[in-house]
């Protein structure tokens, strides 16, 4: 299979029906608050050792400063550069990986806004001449991504490349933004594996479509 290809993730079909959550553990709060497991955390695990693949493959000698999006990105950069790690460990080829953290705000309930609101430091010189993997939990429109990539283009980093754990299908959709993708998925609100809805959800290990339910419960 073309390695381009896969990169850019798992294709879950608009139809895909998730999973029972009969099927899985997950906080009892949480019942009524979510209709199924979309996907499971195990699934989840597995494809982020692939993308860590991909990237130990494509860094090469270079060390990765990782540049993680807070807070719905830290799981995944978590368990990612933990798959690095391990791969390094296993073979000749130990990439040193440092992880410094950004947070955005680009959600307000369940809508995107266009604005990319950076809280804290502003200042990413640490990033002059690295090689920088940003790590995001999910990219839909790209136009955050593409706002915090300009942003991080003008301290003068060697490279950049973009690891999303989902990417969705919405209109507009952000195009070549990712460089390593976990999963294609549908226009839907997801929560779980640290994506939250106002807070809400992070403790869930799968990543779960959230129900009517819950999101009149927890809308600010």
């Amino acid at each position: 299979m073309d390695n381009d290809r896969t990169k850019r993730g798992i294709v879950i079909e608009d139809d895909w029906p998730g999973y029972s959550l009969d099927l899985f553990t997950y906080p009892e709060h949480y019942h009524t608050d979510i209709e199924c497991v979309y996907i499971p955390h195990g699934v989840i695990m597995d494809r982020i050792e692939r993308l860590a693949r991909y990237v130990m493959q494509d860094f090469g000698d270079n060390n990765i400063m990782v540049l993680c999006v807070l807070k719905g990105g830290y799981k995944f950069c978590s368990d990612l550069v933990e798959s690095i790690k391990v791969l390094g460990r296993n073979s000749n080829k130990y990439l040193e990986t440092r992880v410094e953290f950004i947070r955005l705000k680009s959600y307000l309930n369940d809508q995107s806004t266009e604005d990319l609101h950076i809280i804290g430091s502003r200042d990413l010189s640490f990033l002059r001449g690295k090689s920088v993997l940003i790590v995001e939990a999910i990219v839909d429109t790209g136009k955050t991504m593409k706002a915090l990539l300009k942003h991080v283009e003008t301290f003068e980093p060697k490279m950049v490349k973009v690891a999303g754990l989902l990417v969705k299908r919405v209109p507009h959709m952000a195009e070549g933004l990712t460089d390593y993708v976990g999963f294609e998925i549908p226009n839907h609100f997801v929560v779980g594996y640290a994506l939250d809805y106002n807070e809400y959800f992070r403790d869930l290990n799968h990543i779960c479509v959230i129900s009517k339910t819950g999101k009149l419960k927890y809308k600010v």
